[in-house]
């Protein structure tokens, strides 16, 4: 999106690599430390936004952990933000984007807390889609197969080599650029609403 002209609040934990992603990407880009859990925190990066850039368009949530985490206060701050704005021709004011897993539809043995945890923000998605329609705001989720993400990178590489085997085609980990186009084709198609949709190669995780 930045190489769209995108204008983007980068927010991370203040542990993470975000001052320096914000420093490669350019003037466009400024980071926030946020903790998703902390409201304080996120009214902090909308206001970043505010100030900064002015009207808020897209919210994509994707904070990464091997549990579940809070996506509401990221929800609730952004569609109030975007509720601000004045709307586009169609009557859109913003869209949201979650990010789910395809655990939440095939999860291996062990992972009924993990792939209940994707499950809910699947299940949020049209009830949200529905309540923030009158709002002009649009939300969809993004449900990943194995991609090449920090997490997947603290693997052995065998490992890494052995999963991406298993992804019919092609087979490799995706890489986070494939996951920005989506994002990026879900902004500027205004009929894709209250909708998951798997980006995995066609990977169907077995037991």
């Amino acid at each position: 999106m930045n190489a769209k002209g995108a204008r983007v609040v980068l927010a991370d934990l203040g542990t993470s690599k975000g001052q320096e992603a914000a420093k490669e990407l350019g003037d466009n880009v400024v980071f926030v430390p946020v903790d998703v859990t902390s409201e304080k925190d996120v009214t902090n990066a909308m206001q970043t936004r505010k100030d900064k850039f002015g009207r808020l368009d897209l919210a994509v949530n994707c904070a990464g952990t091997a549990a579940a985490v809070r996506t509401f206060n990221v929800i609730r701050l952004a569609a109030s933000l975007m509720g601000t704005n004045e709307p586009n021709q169609d009557g859109q004011r913003g869209v949201i984007i979650n990010t789910a897993s395809v655990a939440a539809f095939d999860g291996h043995i062990g992972q009924a807390v993990y792939s209940a945890s994707k499950a809910g923000v699947v299940g949020m998605t049209l009830p949200i889609a529905r309540d923030l329609s009158t709002q002009g705001i649009r939300i969809c989720t993004i449900a990943p197969g194995l991609f090449n993400t920090p997490m997947l990178a603290s693997l052995p590489e065998k490992v890494r080599t052995f999963l991406a085997k298993s992804i019919p085609f092609p087979q490799r980990l995706g890489e986070p650029s494939k996951y920005a186009h989506l994002v990026q084709a879900i902004y500027e198609n205004p009929l894709t609403n209250g909708e998951t949709i798997r980006i995995d190669g066609a990977l169907r995780m077995q037991p």
